[in-house]
């Protein structure tokens, strides 16, 4: 994997974590050197900074979507390493191409969790819609869409409503855990349920109205592996339905 970071002390932490994990990777400083990088090998996970000298991660990740559409190669996975995260950096992440988002400061255990999340399946491992700790039995399929909603362009207005309104609110559930503010948390929370049960049940708004009962009795410190979770959950449902 590619770890694209500017800073020297960070870049140096993340080469630490990887080496633990016994994970093959290499750092570079900007996004011109991580283009350069990936011109000359395969990467399996990119990981990198937003700002940066030269060229940054934004310009960086649009770059790398546009040689893979013109040479059809297959997508890397992107993410995006940032010190704060509003509903705009999300949504800037998003239109560049990037996958995802990671908040610095970032842990070992943070890590783990985008390893195990992004990097290749095992050989023989199921290519259906991945697995999750609130994964229903069934996610809708664009075909149970238009049979309920009748009509192709309406369902597809509806998923890109969908996801930049749940987008913006889980920029704002990460900021709400970062500065430890429940009740911002909680009515996040609330929003996404209900985004989350417009195409039917999937067990992701079940979670949503479990964790808010958890964080209004317990606060959010107690529940910060729950979050975390719920984080990484909800991020493939969206990209799910991103690409449905």
């Amino acid at each position: 994997m590619l770890i694209v970071e500017d800073h020297q002390a960070y870049r140096a932490l993340m080469g630490w974590f990887l080496q633990k994990f016994e994970v093959d990777h290499e750092l570079v400083c900007n996004g011109q050197a991580a283009l350069t990088a990936i011109a000359l090998r395969h990467f399996d996970l990119v990981i990198s900074d937003c700002r940066m000298p030269v060229l940054d991660g934004y310009s960086m990740a649009r770059e790398i979507r546009r040689r893979e559409a013109v040479h059809s190669r297959p997508r890397v996975p992107i993410i995006a390493l940032t010190a704060k995260l509003s509903a705009d950096d999300a949504r800037r992440c998003l239109e560049a191409g990037m996958d995802a988002w990671l908040l610095k400061p970032l842990t070992l255990e943070q890590l783990r969790g985008v390893l195990e999340q992004w990097l290749p399946q095992p050989p023989g491992a199921s290519t259906n819609p991945p697995a999750t700790a609130c994964a229903g039995a069934h996610w809708p399929t664009r075909a149970e869409l238009i049979r309920t909603f009748g009509d192709e362009q309406v369902v597809n207005q509806m998923l890109r409503t969908l996801v930049r309104e749940a987008e913006a609110d889980y920029a704002g559930l990460v900021q709400a855990c970062r500065i430890v503010d429940p009740h911002a948390l909680v009515d996040c929370l609330h929003r996404l349920a209900g985004s989350l049960a417009f195409f039917g049940e999937t067990e992701l708004d079940r979670c949503a109205g479990e964790l808010i009962e958890q964080v209004r009795k317990h606060g959010i410190r107690c529940n910060r592996r729950a979050l975390q979770r719920f984080d990484q959950d909800l991020l493939v449902y969206l990209r799910y339905l991103t690409d449905l």
